[in-house]
C-alpha cells in the first residue's frame, strides 16, 4: 500500500498498533477540514506492528494526550516537503480532561464545570490519582 507523505502538516509516528482511533478522537481530528489519513498495523522494525497518523496541515497538538495514550509516539513536523522538527513524547505529570474520574462521590461527579485533573503518581505502571479525591486511574 502506498501512503503519499505530508508536504507540510504533521506525521504522528511510532503509535502503539490499534491505538491510533483512540487519539483520533481525543484530539478531535474530525473537526479538521484537512486530509488525516490513519495507517492502521504498518510493519515496524522497532515495534512489530505500528500506527501513523499523517495530517495534511499544521495544527496545535495536546502533547499531554499523546503522552497519555502513548509515550514512544514521535511527532514529526513537515514543512515544505522537509522535516522540520521531530519531537519525542513522555508521559505527563498532569492531566486535564483527559481522563474522567470514575469516584462517584468526587466533586467532579456533582459539579459538571469542574475540570478532571490527575496527577501522575507512578510512572512506571502510568497510575495517575485524582488531585480532588485521590481515586486511581490508569
Amino acid at each position: 500500500m502506498n501512503i503519499d507523505g505530508v508536504s507540510t502538516g504533521i506525521v504522528l509516528d511510532h503509535i502503539k498498533a490499534g491505538k491510533s482511533m483512540q487519539i483520533y478522537e481525543l484530539l478531535r481530528l474530525d473537526k479538521i477540514n484537512n486530509c488525516v489519513a490513519i495507517i492502521q498495523n504498518a510493519d515496524s522494525s522497532k515495534y512489530g506492528k505500528k500506527d501513523i497518523i499523517k495530517i495534511d496541515q499544521l495544527i496545535d497538538l495536546d502533547f499531554d494526550v499523546l503522552g497519555y495514550v502513548d509515550d514512544n509516539i514521535t511527532v514529526n513536523i513537515v514543512k515544505d516537503g522537509k522535516l522540520f522538527e521531530k519531537k519525542h513524547l513522555e508521559l505527563p505529570e498532569t492531566l486535564t480532561d483527559v481522563i474522567k474520574c470514575k469516584n462517584p462521590r468526587c466533586i467532579t461527579s456533582i459539579e459538571q464545570e469542574i475540570v478532571h485533573k490527575f496527577k501522575l503518581v507512578d510512572k512506571e505502571k502510568q497510575v495517575y490519582r485524582c488531585v480532588y479525591c485521590d481515586a486511581e486511574s490508569k
